[in-house]
């Protein structure tokens, strides 16, 4: 290989490393946007004992996406029986009833405190 082609090879990876945005930059519109449209709700990551209205959830029909502040996300389905499940099933998801029309779903490690009644 010359080293023209190279020095061209080169420049062409360096100039695409500029362009990838970090992880907290690319989550910030996203989340900007997700928040507009979107209510927080209360969550605890894996791992994590107290709970914080950092998360997100998005309502569009029978589908709930419930996004984390790192810019992860679980998806949930509205059955027509009620119940709430894992919309792609691979893990279960536990509900528990809390009153007051809440519930408390644990899924994957982490926990969210989502209403009944919206």
């Amino acid at each position: 290989m010359s080293t023209r082609t190279s020095s061209a090879t080169i420049l062409l990876l360096l100039a695409a490393c500029d362009r990838v945005p970090s992880r907290e930059a690319a989550a910030e519109p996203a989340n900007a946007t997700t928040a507009d449209a979107a209510e927080r709700i209360e969550c605890a990551a894996a791992g994590e004992t107290a709970f914080g209205r950092t998360c997100v959830v998005e309502r569009e029909g029978a589908g709930l996406t419930l996004r984390h502040p790192d810019g992860g996300f679980r998806r949930l389905l509205l059955t027509q029986d009620g119940q709430l499940r894992a919309a792609d099933g691979a893990e279960a998801a536990v509900v528990t009833p809390l009153g007051g029309g809440k519930v408390e779903v644990a899924l994957g490690g982490a926990r969210y405190r989502l209403s009944l009644a919206q």
